[in-house]
């Protein structure tokens, strides 16, 4: 993979990181994000550094996650069990440190991950919450749907 194409992937990850954080569903983009840093390191485009203590404890229990290299760019990512026993624990995250800024779109840097990991769009299901369902004893009402002004005749009695 030339340097460019590795920077704009490193570029795009960064953005949905990013927006990741303070989106209210953001299970998807941490999804594609961690995909695209895994094909990245099968391909040896990024490099695996160490474990770090995560920032947010699980249920007040501490663990750790992966810091991985893309370009000029660090991600954190779920850790392996190999990752345990291979890499260097780090420690404390250092929350001086910054990645450089970027500035691209989300669609663009979501598009751009799409393409590099091949992902389509799973099938929508069909919401059946949306189609009205009646029971087979509804009969509807004509309460509300009187015609004004009245187009038929009334009869008096």
């Amino acid at each position: 993979m030339d340097k460019e194409h590795l920077y704009t992937l490193a570029k795009a990850l960064y953005t949905i990181n990013r927006h990741a954080k303070t989106a209210p569903q953001p299970k998807h983009l941490y999804e594609i994000k961690k995909q695209a840093i895994n094909q990245l390191l099968k391909e040896k485009s990024a490099i695996k550094i160490g474990l770090h203590f995560s920032e947010h404890p699980k249920f007040s229990n501490q663990h750790s996650t992966l810091l991985v290299k893309v370009a000029d760019y660090y991600f954190h990512i779920p850790p392996s069990k190999q990752d345990f026993e291979q890499l260097e624990h780090l420690g404390s995250l250092d929350s001086g440190f910054r990645n450089p800024q970027a500035k691209m779109p989300l669609s663009q840097a979501k598009k751009e991950i799409y393409q590099y990991i091949g992902w389509k769009r799973p099938p929508q299901k069909k919401d059946r919450r949306k189609q009205q369902h009646y029971s087979s004893y509804y009969t509807p009402s004509s309460l509300g749907k009187m015609e004004w002004p009245p187009t038929k005749p009334h009869r008096n009695f």
